[in-house]
């Protein structure tokens, strides 16, 4: 039978496949009910074994089975050097195993033939993932089965260039991990340099010098204050005026629709104490301190009944959920609410420009801070501090200082199982304010050098994706006969292959092998 060719390969080649190159074995679950079949001396692994694993080989698991454990199920315990490969949630995990193992059902092994190095197929198995998955089949979740498996071609080299193949791609690998280990460093230090250089603005030490420098042209931030509280209930009064109209022209309406929201009167706050002056650590003496909810007004939104179809089928109306505070701006919706949903539920919508913060999630959702670019409504999960009337240096400081501040704010959560935050401690968080115009000096200053750093981060980021792309050529050469050069005194493939055939065909049951077999072809990959 003709073997299926994927690309060219050089003439002592040979394509072949799995099943040709050894036995290729299921595996299986002892009964969990069952005690005596777990706990026992015989290493068992399942694809979670596997899960963030970067090494080669794999000696054992987390569960160990019995002698009968192994007798009651379908496992099936393999000699050193055989190679596992995840057949399901997910496909394409690969190892080999450096001591005798069994598996779970999640996996498809072969227990290689004399001539067949383990190293060389566990790395054509590694660069196959998208091969393994487009032969699988499963509704809840794909998976391969066993004849699939020991049906995926493979090219097949002289034993002794599959070892040097195996041998350079390690080489080059290691080479392009350090290198991919540098770039990561790289970007975790570019972080590490983004929070300095906020610690250093809000400590006042960006804009000391221009500070000096303009000394007698600064509004106070006392007189900043006043002003912009003045401003607040001036317009507070005006909103005032227009909702008792609007409530007249719905009464005399006979009430139709929903009644006039009432607009929400801005708080007053206790005076700042001493600790909690202190808990924002040195700023510049000419810069004050001030409650959120002194400037802002803190609200938040709900989540419409899903089973309500009339809350957001064709619905328009922009609705921002937690997840989306991931970035630093919010272009785009999580999704969309109906005209009816924002009438009949505590819906509100914010306008752009609005200051989000997001106020669940154990994760690193909580605490972080976005800014809305589009009018939106919010989901519960989600703090809305709307800066009404306040420049847009001064809300952009503001926004600053609360992605500094990020860890620090997750810390003020409260509650038993999974802190949050709430309204109140937003609302009462306590922000430094200095002049308009130092605002706009602080705010060009982090433009410039988050601009420098956003373009560092791109760089390394394409490097990275560079990296990765060379680890796919290393692999699409290794296996077309192009990354190392070919012996004319090997053994052809096409004469391994019919020598392996004719040792299969006299010992035809699958799993009967000898462990000696496999012994001999894992002795370089259980030793590295």
């Amino acid at each position: 039978m003709e073997k299926e060719t994927l690309w060219r390969i050089p003439d002592n080649w040979a394509w072949s496949i799995i099943s040709d190159l050894g036995d290729v074995l299921s595996g299986g679950t002892p009964s969990s009910k069952e005690p005596t079949y777990w706990g026992g001396n015989i290493n068992w692994i399942s694809p979670a074994d596997l899960t963030g694993c970067t090494n080669k080989t794999i000696t054992k698991g987390n569960k160990s089975i019995t002698e009968e454990g192994l007798k009651n199920s379908s496992a099936k315990l393999m000699p050193a050097g055989s190679i596992h490969f995840s057949s399901r949630a997910p496909i394409g995990y690969v190892a080999i195993s450096a001591e005798p193992l069994a598996t779970n059902q999640g996996f498809k092994s072969l227990v290689p033939e004399e001539g067949i190095f383990n190293e060389f197929v566990y790395f054509y198995l590694k660069a196959s993932k998208q091969l393994a998955e487009n032969r699988a089949s499963g509704t809840t979740f794909l998976e391969i089965s066993g004849k699939a498996f020991g049906l995926l071609p493979i090219p097949i080299p002289p034993t002794n260039e599959q070892k040097r193949i195996a041998s350079k791609i390690e080489e080059l690998f290691s080479e392009l991990d350090n290198g991919i280990t540098a770039l990561k460093t790289a970007r975790e230090q570019l972080k590490v340099y983004r929070q300095s250089v906020l610690k250093h603005a809000f400590e006042g030490k960006l804009t000391a010098k221009w500070r000096e420098e303009n000394a007698d042209k600064l509004e106070s931030p006392e007189q900043l204050l006043a002003r912009i509280q003045q401003e607040r209930e001036a317009r507070y009064q005006q909103q005032l005026e227009e909702w008792k109209a609007a409530v007249k022209a719905w009464e005399a309406n006979c009430k139709e629709g929903k009644k006039p929201g009432k607009p929400i009167k801005p708080k007053k706050f206790d005076a700042l104490t001493f600790a909690e002056i202190s808990k924002l650590g040195g700023i510049p003496s000419e810069w004050s301190c001030i409650r959120i909810g002194e400037i802002a007004l803190v609200g938040t939104g709900v989540t419409p009944l899903k089973s309500n179809t009339s809350f957001y089928e064709c619905g328009d109306i922009p609705w921002v959920t937690s997840g989306a505070l991931n970035d630093t701006f919010i272009r785009e919706p999580s999704g969309y609410v109906t005209v009816q949903a924002l009438n009949e539920t505590n819906l509100r919508l914010y306008p752009a420009h609005t200051l989000v913060v997001a106020l669940y999630g154990e994760g690193k959702t909580r605490g972080k801070c976005s800014e809305l670019l589009i009018e939106a409504t919010t989901n519960q999960a989600i703090a809305a501090i709307m800066l009404e009337g306040i420049p847009s240096d001064l809300r952009t400081f503001i926004k600053w200082f609360l992605t500094k501040n990020y860890e620090d704010m997750r810390l003020f959560a409260s509650g038993g199982v999974q802190p949050n935050l709430n309204l109140g401690i937003i609302e009462n968080m306590v922000v430094p304010l200095c002049s308009i115009q130092e605002a706009k000096a602080l705010a060009s200053m982090l433009d410039q050098k988050f601009s420098e750093i956003d373009n560092l981060d791109t760089e390394l980021e394409a490097q990275l994706a560079k990296a990765e792309t060379l680890r796919q050529s290393i692999l699409k050469k290794a296996f077309s006969g192009q990354l190392v050069p070919q012996d004319p005194n090997d053994e052809p493939a096409s004469d391994l292959l019919a020598r392996i055939q004719a040792e299969k065909a006299t010992q035809p049951q699958a799993g009967k092998r000898t462990r000696k077999k496999a012994a001999v072809c894992s002795k370089a990959g259980a030793s590295s």
